[in-house]
C-alpha cells in the first residue's frame, strides 16, 4: 500500500513538473513586455512582428484593420464597455498603462473604435466628434496613401462634473488626443483616442503628438473583394 501511495506521488509530481515546464516554454515563446503578460490582450497581437519601436503588430478580431500596439499597453476586458464586437462591421477596446513612481500614480488610456460610416457625410462625423470632445469643430488634417486623418488635442480637466477644454499648450501640456481615421477606399473608419490622468504625465508636447501620430499612421485597413 505504501508503496502504491509513493508511486501515485511520484505520478502526480512528475505530472506537475511537466506541465510547468511545457508552461514556461509556452510563456518564453511571448516577448517579455506588460502587452503579453495578459492573456487577452496577447491575442490580438502578433509575437513575430515588432511593428516599430515599443510597438507591435495589433490585429483587430474583425479582420478589418491591423495597426501599431504600444508594448506597455494592456487591453481591458471585464466589461462590454471596455471590449465588445459585431462580426465585421464593429469593434471597441480600451488599453490602459499605469506608471508608480513614488506618490504619484499616472493613468494612460488608449481607446478605438472601428465602424462603418457613410463617406458623404464624414465632415459632419467628424465636427460631431471634436466638437464633442474637443470643444473644437477644425481639426488638424493629414494624409496617407491608405487613410485620411482628422485629430487634434488639449488639456482636459474636471471641476466637480464639469468638464473643462483649455487648448493653450503654453499653459497647459494636452493630455488628451482625439483622432478620425477614414480609409480611402472604403467607408471604414475608426475613432482613437489617447488620456493620461495624474500629476506630470506630460512632459513633452512633440513627444507625444509624435507618439500618437505613428500610431495613426500605422492604420492599415483591409482591402475588401467587392466595393463597399
Amino acid at each position: 500500500m505504501k508503496k502504491r501511495i509513493k508511486l501515485i506521488t511520484a505520478v502526480i509530481a512528475g505530472t506537475a513538473i511537466l506541465l510547468g515546464s511545457i508552461w514556461l516554454i509556452n510563456e518564453s515563446r511571448y516577448p517579455n513586455v506588460p502587452a503579453f503578460d495578459d492573456h487577452f490582450t496577447r491575442k490580438f497581437l502578433n509575437k513575430d512582428k515588432k511593428a516599430g519601436d515599443g510597438f507591435y503588430e495589433f490585429k483587430s478580431k474583425t479582420g478589418q484593420y491591423t495597426m501599431w500596439f504600444p508594448e506597455e499597453y494592456q487591453m481591458l476586458h471585464d466589461a462590454s464597455e471596455y471590449y465588445s464586437v459585431n462580426e465585421k462591421s464593429y469593434e471597441n477596446w480600451s488599453a490602459s498603462y499605469r506608471k508608480i513612481t513614488g506618490k504619484n500614480k499616472s493613468i494612460y488610456y488608449i481607446k478605438a473604435e472601428f465602424s462603418k460610416n457613410d463617406r458623404k457625410s464624414e465632415p459632419i462625423y467628424v465636427k460631431k466628434l471634436f466638437e464633442e470632445q474637443l470643444k473644437d469643430s477644425n481639426p488638424k488634417e493629414i494624409e496617407t496613401s491608405r487613410t485620411r486623418i482628422y485629430y487634434n488635442y488639449a488639456y482636459a480637466y474636471f471641476e466637480g462634473t464639469e468638464r473643462h477644454v483649455v487648448h493653450n499648450s503654453e499653459v497647459h501640456l494636452p493630455n488628451t488626443y482625439t483622432a478620425y481615421v477614414a480609409d480611402k477606399n472604403s467607408n471604414k473608419v475608426i475613432e482613437f483616442s489617447y488620456d493620461s490622468i495624474g500629476e506630470g504625465t506630460e512632459t513633452s508636447q512633440e513627444k507625444r503628438k509624435l507618439w500618437f501620430l505613428t500610431i495613426l499612421k500605422s492604420i492599415n485597413f483591409s482591402e475588401d473583394k467587392s466595393r463597399e
